[in-house]
This record gives C-alpha cells, sequence and structure tokens, in this order.
C-alpha cells in the first residue's frame, strides 16, 4: 500500500465507531504497527548539531519517566495483547539507562503471537558498547544501529560536540565482537560541517564488515537548524558516491516496511564490497508502509515521528488502568494516525518535541 504525499496532506478524521474490533494496532489506512520504538530516557552524552542544542537543554523530570515495571508494563501489552513482534530501544542515548539489560531480557522472555521471541535492536551513539555489548547480547539483543556521523576525530568532534570518536569506533568494534550483527551505521550529512565525508564513511564501513546508513536530514532538531533547501538529499549522496565506488541498486529487494533503499558495492582496490542503503525519509518518503509504533520516556504513545499530538498511558497506569484499558486506547490512538508526515505540504508544522525527547 502507497500513499502519495505530494500534494496537500489530509488530515484524517477519526472515527472510533468505523474502527474494526480486532486485537491490532491498525490505523485507518490498512497499516498496522508492528514494531515498537521505546525511548528508555531522554538524556545523552553528546550534543549532536541535528539532535540537540549546544547547552540549556531540558530533560524530564526523574519523576515523569517511566519506570522499569511500567515499561515492562507496556512492551507487555505490546506483544502479549496488541501484536507487537519488534522492539528496538532508543533515546536520547538508552546505553545512559543502567537497566537496559534488565529491560532487554523482559523483552526477550516473550512470546510473540508467531511463537516465537520479539526482534530486539537498539539505536545508540555506541559510546558505551566497549564495558556492555557482551551482557545486552547475553540478555537477547540481537543489532545495533550505531550514530556515525564522521569517519575523522576532528569531524566527529564538530559533529557532535564531544570529542568521543575512539570510544564511538570501538563501542561498534565491541557489537561485531559481541554478535550484535549487522552492525549498522547511521549517518546524517549537513552543509558546511561533514557533506564531504560520505565516501570515507562508506569506506570505513566496508572495511570493517558494517552496513552504512545514510539519513536526510529531518526537521526534528533545534530551532532554524533544518534548511529544506540546504539539505543534502538521497541523491546529492549518490553523485557524491559514484565516482569513488561501482554500486549497483537493489530494486528486486523486497523492502516493505524497512525505511531504507540498498545498494551493492563492488569491491575496490581500497575497500571489499558490500552494501549500503539510504533512508530518504525527506525526498522519497515510506509512510504508506510504516508499521511503527512509539513510546516515550515519559510515557506518552506517539504514531508517527512528526505527531502534533500523543497520547499519555503514563498517567493511566499510575491511576489504575487495567492492561485492556491501555491496550484499547493505544488501539484507537493508532487508528487515528495520519497518512503520511506532511513534511512537504505548505502547512507542516514540526513536532514541538525535539528528536532526543521522541526517540529515534
Amino acid at each position: 500500500m502507497s500513499i502519495a504525499l505530494n500534494m496537500p496532506l489530509m488530515q484524517a478524521r477519526l472515527d472510533p465507531a468505523k474502527r474494526p474490533d480486532v486485537p491490532v494496532l491498525l490505523d485507518q489506512f490498512g497499516r498496522v504497527a508492528k514494531d515498537l520504538r521505546i525511548s528508555v530516557t531522554d538524556r545523552c552524552n553528546l550534543r549532536c548539531q541535528y539532535c540537540m542544542p549546544a547547552e540549556g537543554v531540558e530533560f524530564s523530570s526523574p519523576d515523569r519517566i517511566l519506570t522499569d515495571d511500567e515499561i515492562k508494563r507496556m512492551i507487555h501489552i505490546g506483544v502479549q495483547q496488541c501484536g507487537i513482534e519488534k522492539i528496538r530501544f532508543t533515546g536520547g542515548e538508552p546505553l545512559m539507562r543502567r537497566s537496559l539489560e534488565e529491560l532487554v531480557s523482559y523483552a526477550a522472555s516473550l512470546c510473540t503471537w508467531k511463537g516465537t521471541r520479539p526482534d530486539l535492536s537498539m539505536t545508540t551513539n555506541g559510546l558505551g558498547l566497549t564495558h556492555r555489548a557482551e551482557a545486552l547480547a547475553r540478555a537477547g539483543l540481537q543489532r545495533v544501529n550505531i550514530s556515525m556521523d564522521s569517519a575523522t576525530r576532528q569531524g566527529y568532534r564538530m559533529m557532535t560536540r564531544r570529542d568521543r570518536f575512539d570510544d564511538a569506533v570501538q563501542g561498534a568494534a565491541a557489537a561485531a565482537q559481541a554478535g550484535l550483527r549487522p552492525v549498522k551505521l547511521n549517518a546524517l550529512l549537513m552543509p558546511g560541517v561533514n557533506e564531504d565525508q560520505a565516501p570515507e564513511l562508506l569506506r570505513h564501513a566496508l572495511r570493517n564488515g558494517y552496513e552504512l546508513r545514510f539519513i536526510e536530514f529531518m526537521p526534528l532538531g533545534p530551532r532554524g537548524s533544518w534548511k529544506c533547501e540546504d539539505m543534502i538529499t538521497r541523491d546529492d549522496i549518490l553523485d557524491t558516491l559514484r565516482p569513488h565506488f561501482d554500486l549497483a541498486h537493489r530494486p528486486d529487494r523486497e523492502r516493505g516496511a524497512s525505511p531504507a533503499e540498498e545498494w551493492d558495492v563492488m569491491s575496490g582496490a581500497d575497500h571489499p564490497g558490500g552494501r549500503f542503503g539510504i533512508i530518504a525519509s525527506v525526498t522519497r518518503p515510506f509512510c504508506g508502509e510504516c508499521d511503527r509504533t512509539r513510546l516515550t520516556a515519559d510515557g506518552n504513545i506517539r504514531t508517527c515521528l512528526f505527531a502534533r499530538s500523543e497520547t499519555d498511558v503514563r498517567t493511566m497506569m499510575r491511576t489504575g488502568a487495567t492492561d485492556e484499558d491501555i491496550a484499547q486506547t493505544w488501539r484507537l490512538a493508532m487508528w487515528g494516525k495520519q497518512p503520511g508526515h506532511g513534511i512537504n505540504d505548505p502547512d507542516f508544522l514540526k513536532p514541538r518535541r525535539p528528536m532526543s525527547a521522541i526517540g529515534g
């Protein structure tokens, strides 16, 4: 199912009476959310330019952040009552939550409706993986996506405003050693910052056996940080890579709900073969196949990264709601999901929350 997004986005009109009586997280456009993104903290030990301001970041107070038991409860409701099959732990930076291994272990102990355990992954900056990769793998984590926006120490420091390049590189190596494969590196290119880094980032990934994902810059960062006309697009990235690599698009790959288009890279004189992807959320949106639902660190259900409203389940849990009450509320929230993010619409409004508060 595909939804055209090259015209003004029509708002979905929520009519609960028209929702079929099914337990899955179905929306009005036939999409079913099976992939749960859980932000376990809104805190981070980097200050990436596309995500957070350099100073003055306001974090949620500890009493507003979901407890371990509350996160476990939402995982249980999602998997057992709503048909969730995949869980990705995000932040902020998820490694800043000390109990992360416990949360992963709990999720791994559950059984999906297919009779298998949930697919478990994590998006991270990798800075703490040298100490925790093996424990996370033992707990049941299967894969990691690591933010790596530069292949040089200087470029990394400019992008993240922290001198932690070696820690990120070592973290990726520790993840691979622990069997958290494939290790995927996420890279976002910004004009005047790291726009020339695409070839070296791809060489770095190929030489280390990682899969690189370039991500188009979305309007989720600090105020004034995103201008559509300055964005480095999917086509810009390909134009930069083609003089350096022999690329073959993979149009036969069944993409489904996966956000990344993929290319094979033939081996060359200074690198082995491999593959990479581009997540072109702005220029080639994939909203029509989206199967994601999101839980923020402070206990709100979000139907989309760019949703303008949220559904508070933290208060429900703390005021005596039953699991079925919460599941029904979750289902109704997803029934009202919009057809697309609407970034290219003339009346688009960016979310009130930055990426660090929503979860990737």
